[in-house]
């Protein structure tokens, strides 16, 4: 196993943890935290491992993101609709 996709289940494993505790903000902080370190990983897992497996850390990645994913799916939409 490579060591890109040794990070990715790691940052996955603590991205669940993170879920765990309560927080006052909604997890919005660590959200952003998680993102900035998590494109890059992505980025890496692709390079050494290919689409299929890059594809696959994406979508377990926007299972445990998926209120930033929903927002911003809406703004999106809110862009085309005007």
């Amino acid at each position: 196993m490579s060591t890109s996709l040794v990070l990715a289940l790691v940052w996955l494993v603590i991205a669940n943890v993170i879920a765990m505790f309560p927080s006052k903000d909604y997890h919005w902080r660590n959200a952003y935290v998680l993102i900035g370190l998590g494109i890059p990983l992505l980025g890496w897992v692709w390079a050494q491992n290919g689409f299929w497996i890059a594809f696959v850390i994406l979508i377990a990645a926007m299972s445990v993101l998926r209120w930033p994913v929903i927002y911003l799916m809406r703004w999106f939409k809110g862009l085309l609709g005007r």
